[in-house]
């Protein structure tokens, strides 16, 4: 072998006549994104029922609580050739992979397979851990602190530079939804994922109110929690209206705001503006008329209003309607839409 050959465990010896049993060659796959140590039972019964346990990688995070668990890992990269030898006898070897999967390996013991020369060891997959829901965020993370760290743009960018591209990353989503892609539509959130990822990383630097993406996480968890006590509590909700009735009532607890148009974004555009201006009166019971004025802005607003007590976003409304009088001038100068 290219290092260290596997060698029989005390009372492992093969019975005798069993000499020509091809033995068992098992691939000991693990996650990352999972604390090493938390193996499946059955990883665990394979590590200490193996003849020989090896390991390419000296620096593999699992070793040290394979071998704080009693199991002898010896650090060897054997050909295919020398890791079927190795199981002869009836042998059983755990290969523990390393992160890109072994795959000079498995091809190898592909190729000796489908030569037909070689009579193959049982070749097993043994999953030993599984990423859970929501484990490559993890990646996102590392990523991102790697190139906010070597990156000569990224380490230069601030939470006022990068203000721009959360509002198109957003206009972009809401237009990949409005065009049904599907493709479009996930590649769009992963560009919205990566602004609050990367604003959590550029907080982390500030010298006076820092946080990171853990902190972000954890506030919006304890909100839905707080504004679901239907689902995390003893209240109860049968209607879309009665989950409504206690998200507005939970959040009016926690911003004890004065006036029902505070935190609405003047900044946002105009029909949305006044719808959510509009939203925010209504379900708060006041009777605001509307104000009088000449002129296109009057109109609109009174528009948006409209709009909005018919549950019909004024916003998304005129983008479907500029969408078609974009196509009848596309149709007009010859063009397709």
């Amino acid at each position: 072998m290219n290092e260290t050959s596997p060698e029989p465990r005390p009372g492992t010896s093969p019975a005798p006549g069993a000499e020509a049993a091809p033995g068992r060659i098992v691939l000991l796959t693990t996650s990352h994104r999972v604390a090493p140590g938390l193996l499946s039972w059955p990883a665990w019964q394979a590590l200490r029922s193996a003849d020989a346990v090896l390991c390419a990688d000296g620096a593999h995070p699992q070793l040290p609580y394979l071998r704080e668990a009693g199991i002898a890992v010896a650090e060897a990269s054997p050909t295919a050739q020398e890791l079927v030898d190795a199981c002869a006898g009836g042998r059983t070897v755990v290969v523990v992979a390393t992160g890109e999967g072994e795959p000079a390996l498995t091809d190898g013991l592909a190729r000796l397979a489908g030569s037909g020369r070689v009579a193959m060891p049982e070749l097993e997959l043994l999953p030993a851990s599984y990423d859970l829901p929501g484990a490559r965020l993890l990646d996102l993370v590392q990523v991102m602190d790697r190139i906010r760290a070597e990156c000569p743009w990224s380490s230069r960018q601030t939470h006022e530079g990068l203000a721009k591209y959360g509002i198109e990353e957003a206009y972009e989503l809401v237009e990949a939804i409005e065009a049904g892609d599907r493709t479009e539509l996930r590649e769009e959130l992963g560009d919205v994922l990566l602004q609050v990822v990367f604003h959590s990383r550029i907080a982390e630097e500030d010298p006076d109110a820092p946080f990171s993406i853990d902190d972000v996480a954890g506030g919006i968890v304890a909100k839905l929690i707080h504004r679901h006590p239907h689902v995390f509590g003893d209240e109860r909700a049968e209607t879309p209206e009665d989950v409504k009735e206690h998200w507005l009532r939970t959040k009016a607890e926690e911003k004890q705001r004065a006036s029902v148009t505070e935190g609405v974004p003047l900044g946002q555009p105009g029909l949305a503006l006044a719808a959510k201006l509009a939203s925010r009166t209504r379900t708060a019971g006041l009777a605001v008329p509307l104000p009088q004025g000449e002129g296109v802005g009057y109109e609109l607003l009174a528009l948006a209003v409209r709009a909005e007590a018919a549950g019909v976003d004024p916003e998304a409304a005129l983008r479907a309607a500029a969408r078609v009088y974009r196509d009848a001038i596309r149709a007009a100068e010859g063009l397709s839409a």
